[in-house]
Formats: structure tokens, C-alpha cells, sequence
């Protein structure tokens, strides 16, 4: 099977948790993953040596980590050799309305790194207001009421999680599939469950 690098940055940490999510739903179809936060990417570490990259990324004030820009930008010839996908996670994708700005958010950040991957998925965030100082616990409740009144009333005395998770694993698979095809292979996992039918 294939292997797989998934790269991504994370502010308080949902960013990480959906990359575990993906590395996950890729491995079940039997692909090998390497998931790297890039702010702690190995120097050894060579993006050549895998058959597709993931790049993930969370949304603070309008941008994403610098070190997953700088990860781009430096592997941009790479990435456009092989199948590549993009995530991004923000409050902005928790809700129809604030879709079209959570898409603005990408569309700059490929067009300011040159990079266009294969596959583009948009997920809801988290608001973590446990990891939150007082300063910005009263900021991210008026971005909040603004951003996902729509959805709920967010609770500010706890932690409150919008992402989707069927849709997380639903553009892993996707991405895998993509791949699979690029490669030619078949998943051993889509195999049984297709012969099982």
C-alpha cells in the first residue's frame, strides 16, 4: 500500500486531533502514516520518500501557522509531484454561513505558498475555552456569538467541539481512494467490505 505524511499545525490542539483522526482512517485501509506537527518536524525527515502528503492547518486571526506555510513553500516542488491535500479547521467551517470566509482563508493561503493540492477539506473547529486566559476567553465569546449563533449557544464555562467527524474520516477515505487509484492499488479494506456486499 501507500505511504502517507500527514503534516499539520495546532493551536490548542483540535488540528492535531482531526490529523490523528485521517493518519487513522489511513492506516484501516492499510497505508502506512507518518504524522508530523510541524513545529517539531524531524531534520531527516524527507517528504520525497512518501507517495502522498496531507497538510493541515488551523485558523488564528485570519492565518494559518507559519510553520506549516514555511513547510509548503520549502516542499513545493515536491508536493507538485505527488497527490496532495489540504484540511483547514476554524470556527468559520462550523456553520453554512461562515463557509465562504473559511473558503477565502484557503484560497489565500494556497495563492500566497503557490500550492494546489488534489483534495481540499473544511472542518470545524473547537473552542477550548479551558486553555483560554481571561483576555481571550472574552474575546472568543464574542467571536463565538458572532461566528456560531446559528448552530448553539456556546457554553463558556466548558469546552465545546464542532467538528464533524463522519466528514473528517468521509475526506480521508476520499483522499485515500484518490491515491489508490494514482498508485494502483487497491485498499485490502475496501476489498473485503465490497466482497462482504
Amino acid at each position: 500500500m501507500g505511504s502517507f505524511l500527514v503534516c499539520y499545525g495546532t493551536g490548542e490542539g483540535q488540528t492535531a486531533t482531526v490529523a490523528t483522526r485521517i493518519a487513522e482512517t489511513l492506516t484501516e485501509r492499510g497505508h502506512d502514516v507518518t504524522s508530523e506537527n510541524a513545529d517539531e518536524i524531524p531534520s531527516d525527515l524527507l517528504v520525497d520518500d512518501f507517495d502522498a502528503v496531507l497538510v493541515g492547518a488551523s485558523v488564528h486571526r485570519g492565518a494559518h501557522q507559519p510553520a506549516i506555510r514555511e513547510f509548503v513553500r520549502s516542499n513545493r516542488d515536491v508536493l507538485t509531484s505527488k497527490p496532495t491535500a489540504f484540511f483547514q479547521v476554524s470556527l468559520s467551517s462550523a456553520t453554512e454561513t461562515g463557509r465562504a470566509q473559511a473558503a477565502e482563508y484557503v484560497d489565500m493561503f494556497l495563492e500566497d505558498t503557490d500550492w494546489y493540492p488534489d483534495r481540499i477539506g473544511l472542518f470545524g473547529g473547537a473552542l477550548r475555552y479551558s486553555k483560554y486566559g481571561f483576555l481571550k476567553r472574552l474575546m472568543m465569546k464574542q467571536i463565538a456569538r458572532r461566528t456560531i449563533s446559528e448552530m448553539s449557544e456556546a457554553d463558556a464555562s466548558g469546552d465545546v467541539e464542532f467538528t464533524d467527524w463522519v466528514e473528517v474520516e468521509a475526506f480521508a477515505a476520499d483522499v485515500a481512494a484518490f491515491v489508490e487509484g494514482r498508485l494502483g492499488v487497491t485498499s485490502p479494506a475496501v476489498s473485503e467490505s465490497e466482497l462482504s456486499e
